[in-house]
């Protein structure tokens, strides 16, 4: 197996919002997620991309966007998880670039697909218990994660493990 290098990862939670979609019945808690201390802040940290959450919301909740779930936006990507209409207590994801809204491709080698970064399965973890929890759906609104930070300890375990004698 090749294991390729993975970069730093520290990730913060930097705002959350509610969008309400335009069909109003639609909604998605955002959470807005940096990833810092990576060269290139302005495509890992909202504080220097140039993105405003507020504006985010307002153009994602004009889409086409159905359902409800969570959406974890960073500024070089963004996945909206939404609760399987036709099973709910399956979790959809699909992803899209934050910037221009363009679909992005979460197939990954070997028939896997990608599912989340560590930030994005503490969210879904706590996203899933509050659907869980919830009698109703406005009851799941109302419960936001706590989560505020994600580091990893060692981004090159993997690689370390794999490539040892």
């Amino acid at each position: 197996m090749n294991v390729t290098p993975c970069r730093p990862y520290y990730a913060r939670i930097v705002d959350r919002s509610l969008a309400v979609m335009a069909t109003g019945k639609s909604r998605f808690k955002v959470y807005f997620v940096s990833i810092v201390g990576r060269d290139q802040p302005e495509r890992y940290e909202w504080a220097h991309c140039g993105l405003e959450p507020a504006e985010f919301v307002r153009r994602f909740s004009a889409g086409s966007e159905e359902g409800v779930g969570f959406v974890t936006a960073f500024p070089h990507i963004t996945k909206v998880f939404r609760f399987a209409p036709e099973a709910e207590t399956l979790l959809n994801v699909r992803a899209f670039n934050t910037r221009d809204f363009t679909p992005i491709d979460l197939g990954r080698p070997a028939g896997y697909v990608e599912f989340a970064c560590y930030a994005e399965a503490a969210l879904a973890a706590d996203e899933y218990h509050a659907w869980a929890r919830a009698r109703s759906v406005a009851e799941y609104l109302d419960v936001w994660s706590a989560q505020q930070e994600a580091p990893i300890a060692d981004n090159a375990k993997m690689r370390t493990w794999w490539t040892a004698g």
